[in-house]
């Protein structure tokens, strides 16, 4: 088995061994292998990871975020957690969120497409979501592209669920999107739901399409 971990070495979730050695095509990850088993490192965010950060940026289907952009989070100490997914040394994905009062906002989340198809997504927004009821978050909220069915199943699986519309929000497309909520997240109920998504992680036989996910654009928009 292996363990996806954070940098403190905390386990996130075990997954099997890949069923042989990876392809090795390139740095961005071997294409064609969705659904192969990888290990998974997941580390805070640092000034260094941004240069991998913004070419995975650059596959958003609309505006992502700028480089200054990214600094100011970064360089904001409280109230901030970013992440990076790492395979081999290479980061494939990202994700962050924002902690006001009792309520999380994600505030981005991106997988390289050569990465896609193998729960990095998952596992990045398991370990966000568990440090947000660490730090006492009892809701947590986020934007996705109203037409952007696949990411939106993701997050239904974590508890989410529409709650209203904003109009044009992504201005580059004219896309919709669609706000989203998952509420009682410091519950027992909710506890079992994450054991659930981590168990599946371990599941050699689970079928996981690959999902290109959505977050806000770079208006600053904020809760």
């Amino acid at each position: 088995m292996m363990t996806a971990r954070t940098e403190d070495g905390s386990a996130v979730a075990e997954v099997p061994d890949p069923p042989g050695p990876s392809d090795p095509s390139g740095p961005s990850g071997p294409s064609g292998l969705s659904g192969s088993w990888v290990d998974v490192g997941l580390t805070p965010m640092r000034r260094r990871h941004l240069r991998s950060v913004l070419r995975i940026e650059s596959h958003a289907g609309h505006r992502g975020w700028s480089l200054g952009l990214f600094m100011s989070e970064l360089a904001i100490q409280t109230g901030r957690r970013y992440l990076v997914a790492k395979v081999d040394g290479t980061v494939v994905g990202f994700a962050g969120m924002l902690f006001i009062g009792s309520d999380g906002h994600v505030t981005t989340i991106a997988v390289h497409p050569d990465w896609r198809g193998r729960q990095i997504g998952t596992r990045l927004m398991l370990q966000l979501t568990r440090e947000a009821i660490e730090r006492g978050m009892t809701a947590i909220t986020l934007e996705v592209r109203a037409g952007n069915e696949p990411a939106q199943a993701l997050y239904r699986r974590f508890g989410y669920a529409p709650a209203g519309i904003r109009p044009d929000y992504y201005r580059e497309t004219g896309e919709d999107a669609l706000v989203m909520w998952a509420h009682d997240v410091d519950s027992a109920g909710y506890q079992a739901r994450l054991a659930a998504i981590e168990a599946d992680l371990a599941r050699p036989d689970a079928d996981h399409p690959g999902v290109a996910l959505d977050h806000p654009d770079a208006r600053g928009d904020r809760p």
